[in-house]
């Protein structure tokens, strides 16, 4: 009888799932569809290009680890490497120290801070094209704004900035700091998130304003700093226009950064199949670098609520 009962009742219900995971698929299907044709297919297809020699205009020939090991010997490749690592391992503590100053700043009660808010977030706003040719413009060293300021303060030889091999690479750094607007925003969100209850009981214990910030908003904060670092470190390693619109990657290959040669071999020389290795190379570094900070996370970012030793 309990059988009798039973076998019914599972299938109706068999049904009814069947058809509720039929209509999910067809819901999902555009998503699911649009992951495999441009995300996941192109992925696929530039690991096997990475194997081949392909020049566009001949079928792809496989060659197996050809193009691994010629990046090895490749001096424009570890060349492009060393400019992106030093602009990555420069940039990206400036742009977290930066703006999360300022976002300390921008959360303190003054007056226009509303208009303060939007002047540091403005430059986000603007295309990196119209960017790099305004920067281009501030770097020139004869009519630029910066070397102007530089000589109205009393320095008769200013850098030359873009066209030095010195300083080329510093300008680049200096221009990545225009774009601290953009974490300062998500520092702000965090800061305002912080309960004031924690501040007022810390100073009920005697802690001063260094002691609070040290104790209450770092902490509180880690999470916050944890995404910026994360998504700095990504963008840093693909940082690409600035180099091809400002200077081409001179002089001398000075900011020659790892995209625009990977850019320039696949698109100058056509040589995709070790446009691809490329590609793969500077996917392995961001996945990296990527899991280092996720596995130190654990020892500096604090979650409210997390419970230690819990699995």
């Amino acid at each position: 009888m309990q059988v009798a009962a039973w076998q019914p009742r599972v299938r109706g219900m068999s049904s009814s799932a069947r058809r509720e995971e039929l209509e999910g698929y067809l819901c999902i299907s555009p998503w699911l569809l649009g992951l495999l044709i441009f995300t996941i297919g192109p992925i696929l297809a530039s690991l096997y290009l990475s194997f081949t020699e392909y020049e566009v205009v001949k079928p792809p020939v496989f060659t197996g680890l050809a193009n691994y090991v010629m990046l090895a010997r490749d001096d424009l490749f570890w060349q492009s490497l060393k400019v992106t690592s030093i602009y990555t391992f420069v940039s990206v503590p400036l742009r977290i120290t930066l703006s999360f100053a300022i976002a300390l700043l921008m959360n303190q009660q003054v007056k226009f801070l509303g208009l303060f808010r939007t002047a540091y977030y403005m430059p986000n706003l603007v295309p990196a094209v119209a960017s790099a040719i305004l920067w281009v413009w501030i770097f020139q060293p004869q009519f630029g704004l910066l070397n102007g300021f530089l000589r109205g303060m009393g320095i008769e030889n200013p850098p030359p900035w873009l066209g030095s091999t010195k300083w080329a690479l510093p300008s680049l750094i200096l221009m990545s700091l225009w774009g601290v607007g953009g974490p300062m925003l998500i520092y702000l969100a965090g800061l305002q998130g912080i309960p004031t209850e924690m501040y007022e009981a810390a100073e009920i214990d005697g802690a001063g304003r260094v002691s609070r910030f040290r104790h209450v908003t770092l902490p509180q904060m880690s999470p916050v700093v944890f995404f910026n670092l994360i998504m700095s470190i990504i963008g840093s390693f693909q940082v690409f226009a600035a180099g091809y619109i400002m200077t081409g990657g001179g002089p001398r290959y000075a900011t020659y950064f790892y995209v625009l040669y990977l850019y320039n071999n696949a698109f100058s020389f056509f040589r995709m199949g070790y446009a691809s290795a490329l590609a793969w190379i500077l996917a392995i570094i961001i996945l990296f670098f990527t899991v280092l900070v996720f596995r130190s996370s654990a020892a500096w970012v604090y979650y409210s609520g997390e419970l230690k030793g819990r699995a």
